[in-house]
């Protein structure tokens, strides 16, 4: 069961091909299901600077069709088991996988090896998936809860910088796009170096692995692209952008600075002064200021984005037009707060606990386990990273968060952007 599985802490088996892909397979639970998840560490980050969008129109397509199976034998593939496939892409990622029966697993990992190693890309599957992303792209235009994250993280990073492209690109450059772009992408970056699997269910972890390694051992392909990224910039004062939407009666506040890597050893005092920012019970400080004392945000709550760059602390908030500027000035208190006198005991104590007590809960599920089996993987965290991941966050002290906060949160350096109708006629 995974109640007993976590008792015990996981304990994957992992196999290291000889073209670099790596397969981890862990037995969790009694129902008879499986997640099969084939991660490579490349997303949009790839894109070509001047074409925004191919990891994402790549990951609209690429299921479309494959050298031994056509689009309509892929559908039905799926269907006759009653599975959904999810392609994914995000900065550092692209992913594909499934929850199958645990004896559809051979069938769909075979599925699976056909798409990522061989797609074709048909061209009429290409012209229709490039109308559905265009739409989306307008549909994002048109929401101010993305319109102003989209806006906030250009912001913070450049128009350059890898991270502050958008990730979906625009109508522009989406019509440029052409299919040779995407073989291109998937030939450079979707290759068995990058490529890690992972199997997680009601299976036995040796025999998966055997089932696995001999779809993507005879892969061939080149080492993973090196390319070093730059750090982003570091805004020397304060940025405030206005994104006028009119005719829509919510305003949406992205509020941001660029933080840390994930591999960075200040990570998890991070993390816990996140949690205590915008995370803990229903929202953190932020929440229990914005909406629950004054009641003016529909929501209101940060997050703190791990990357292989340095992530995004990002705190949003929906609020009525007529209260953006008292959120804003609720916003600059709290994050000047605790900037400068750092957590409570009690504070600094309840979220040390909230987050280890956390932890079971990040992996009640094969797909949250295989989620984590990835990152650890990722990021070279070890496999008993969920055995050790208590005692990390019992080594942080109440003077590391304060220490954490104080480097960062600072409202004369936030990075903001707005986006919404002007407020009571004016903007």
């Amino acid at each position: 069961m995974i109640a007993a599985t976590m008792a015990n802490g996981l304990r994957p088996t992992r196999a290291e091909l000889a073209n670099g892909a790596v397969i981890l397979a862990q037995e969790s639970g009694t129902v008879p299901a499986v997640s099969i998840n084939a991660t490579f560490f490349a997303g949009s980050a790839q894109d070509p600077p001047a074409l925004p969008g191919v990891a994402y129109l790549t990951r609209r397509v690429i299921d479309r069709g494959a050298a031994h199976r056509s689009a309509v034998q892929i559908a039905d593939a799926l269907d006759d088991r009653g599975v959904s496939l999810r392609v994914s892409a995000a900065r550092d990622m692209f992913s594909v996988s499934c929850d199958c029966l645990s004896e559809d697993v051979n069938d769909l990992l075979a599925l699976i090896a056909d798409i990522i190693r061989e797609p074709l890309f048909p061209q009429a599957e290409l012209d229709k998936r490039r109308i559905e992303a265009i739409t989306s792209v307008r549909q994002d235009d048109d929401n101010p809860a993305v319109r102003s994250i989209d806006t906030l993280v250009q912001t913070l990073y450049g128009a350059n910088h890898p991270y502050g492209r958008r990730f979906k690109g625009t109508a522009a450059t989406l019509n440029s796009i052409r299919r040779e772009q995407l073989v291109e992408f998937h030939r450079r970056h979707l290759q068995p170096a990058s490529l890690r699997l992972a199997i997680v269910g009601d299976i036995d972890p040796r025999a998966a692995v055997d089932s696995a390694a001999p779809l993507f051992e005879g892969w061939r392909g080149g080492p993973v692209n090196g390319e070093v990224h730059p750090a982003p910039p570091m805004p020397g004062s304060r940025q405030v952008v206005r994104e006028w939407m009119p005719g829509k009666t919510q305003s949406d506040i992205g509020y941001g600075f660029t933080a840390i890597r994930r591999l960075d050893p200040r990570y998890y005092r991070y993390w816990m002064m996140n949690n205590i920012l915008g995370q803990f019970g229903l929202g953190g400080r932020l929440a229990d200021n914005i909406r629950e004392r004054q009641g003016m945000a529909y929501y209101a709550y940060s997050t703190l984005e791990a990357r292989v760059l340095e992530g995004p602390l990002i705190i949003r908030a929906g609020v009525d037009p007529a209260n953006v500027e008292r959120t804003l000035e609720a916003i600059d208190t709290e994050v000047a707060e605790l900037g400068r006198t750092g957590p409570t005991v009690a504070e600094f104590e309840d979220t040390r606990e909230s987050l280890i007590g956390s932890i079971p809960r990040m992996l009640e599920t094969n797909e949250g386990i295989g989620e984590f089996l990835l990152a650890a993987e990722q990021f070279g965290l070890g496999l008993d990273h969920d055995r050790r991941l208590p005692g990390l966050l019992r080594d942080v002290t109440l003077e590391d968060v304060h220490e954490a906060a104080a480097e960062l949160l600072d409202p004369s350096r936030a990075s903001i952007v707005v986006a919404g109708p002007s407020e009571n006629g004016r903007w």
